[in-house]
């Protein structure tokens, strides 16, 4: 089956600090996007890799391709008013895929063989997501009290987020909500079921200073 992946960077990196979006910061001298495209190459290099970006943010990724030497192929769409928005956009470029799996951006510790379950899941299941334990123990807050919960019932959802791209597409023409929280929320309106695989600790959402300084030191090992 065709495979295509839908690289989400819309972030205006606000929780970073600074005026430099927190999908170009750099890691190891290459901005955090560029991390995150070649670990989708490197785990297949046939597969068809779409980068949504906000149109003012374009002419800088493609300076930063041609300074630092970005060789993997990939197209480029304008990111739109939610990731909903964006990723329907990024929808249009891969018309020719079965299975399109949605990534964010600032993700580029994802393991290639959690990538692979994910495209295997969806293969199988229609929804395929990756999913880590809570090792935390939670609470609810409803009103102004709180409850504790059971955190075996509960898990933190990663990406990619991996579908039969007639499934996205169905989920992309729905109205938009802010419910929408990920791709498998909007997939999940619809009516289907998604397949959970288990994920990979290090694959961490960079949004903050120490996230950053945390994905240097995996990089490091």
């Amino acid at each position: 089956m065709k495979r295509a992946v839908i690289l989400v960077a819309g972030g205006q990196g606000l929780r970073m600090g600074g005026d430099l979006p927190k999908q170009f910061l750099p890691i190891h001298g290459k901005p955090v996007l560029m991390h995150t495209l070649e670990t989708f190459y490197r785990w297949d290099s046939s597969a068809a890799l779409v980068l949504v970006l906000p149109e003012a943010h374009q002419s800088y990724w493609e300076m930063l391709c041609r300074e630092i030497r970005c060789d993997v192929p990939h197209r480029m769409v304008h990111g739109g008013e939610t990731r909903f928005h964006s990723v329907r956009n990024g929808l249009d470029a891969v018309a020719d895929s079965d299975l399109v799996g949605v990534h964010d951006g600032v993700r580029p510790l994802v393991a290639p063989e959690v990538i692979e379950a994910c495209f295997n899941g969806a293969e199988q299941y229609g929804a395929a997501a990756p999913a880590v334990p809570v090792t935390e123990s939670i609470r609810e807050v409803s009103g102004d009290g709180n409850h504790a919960v059971n955190r075996k019932n509960y898990r933190i959802v990663q990406t990619p987020q991996v579908f039969r791209r007639d499934w996205l597409t169905e989920a992309c023409r729905q109205p938009y909500t802010s419910s929408f929280t990920d791709d498998a929320s909007a997939v999940e309106a619809t009516g289907k079921t998604i397949h959970l695989v288990p994920g990979n600790p290090e694959n961490i959402k960079l949004t903050t200073p120490f996230d950053l300084a945390i994905a240097e030191k995996i990089m490091n090992r």
